[in-house]
């Protein structure tokens, strides 16, 4: 969707981005959680560039995911995946997956619904967007990187959602339960 905004666009809002101190995993009810979880991409490294075939500019699927370290007494895994420097007054949600198996794991390249692709019926919550889906990254032109954070959380009960959940419903079933946490990060950036 903004593949197709133009550069001068992207550079006017150059100024308009979030902070990581905006991300859920910053939250002050987290801030002493141990980061133990070591969440991983075959696909890039920390830090590093996020595959075009993983966004909107290629196949829109989402990119493999490994995790290891969840403490043994965990009932549940999250992951939430957001962009920190969205012009937007939140960072933007890209895909939420809530009780995930509390063991270490992965996923397969193209496991999350997306745009075009069936993906795997993984308990998706909502992204910003609305939508049960991973949502490919798509920083408008002109705008810089964007870091895309990935971030696992390890609770000590699973959840029940009465609905599929956003960030908000998200947040609130995380307080209080994070036993540990791990944190992986990705940047994409159109010219």
């Amino acid at each position: 969707m903004l593949q197709n905004v133009p550069p001068g666009v992207g550079r006017a809002l150059q100024g308009l981005r979030g902070s990581a101190d905006d991300l859920v995993s910053a939250d002050e009810a987290f801030a002493s959680v141990p980061e133990v979880i070591q969440l991983t991409s075959p696909a890039f490294a920390q830090n590093g560039e996020i595959p075009s075939i993983y966004t909107e500019d290629g196949e829109r699927i989402s990119p493999p995911l490994v995790w290891i370290g969840v403490p043994p007494e965990a009932e549940s895994l999250v992951l939430l995946i957001e962009d920190q420097d969205s012009p937007t007054p939140r960072p933007l949600v890209h895909a939420i997956l809530a009780n995930l198996k509390p063991t270490d794991g992965e996923l397969a390249a193209g496991a999350l619904p997306s745009p075009g692709h069936e993906g795997q019926d993984l308990g998706m919550g909502r992204n910003s967007y609305m939508q049960r889906a991973w949502l490919p990254p798509d920083p408008p032109r002109g705008h810089g990187a964007h870091r895309y954070v990935f971030q696992m959380f390890a609770l000590d009960h699973a959840p029940e959602f009465r609905s599929c959940p956003g960030r908000s419903a998200l947040v609130d079933a995380l307080r209080g339960h994070v036993i540990a946490r791990g944190t992986l990060v990705g940047t994409y950036r159109r010219t």
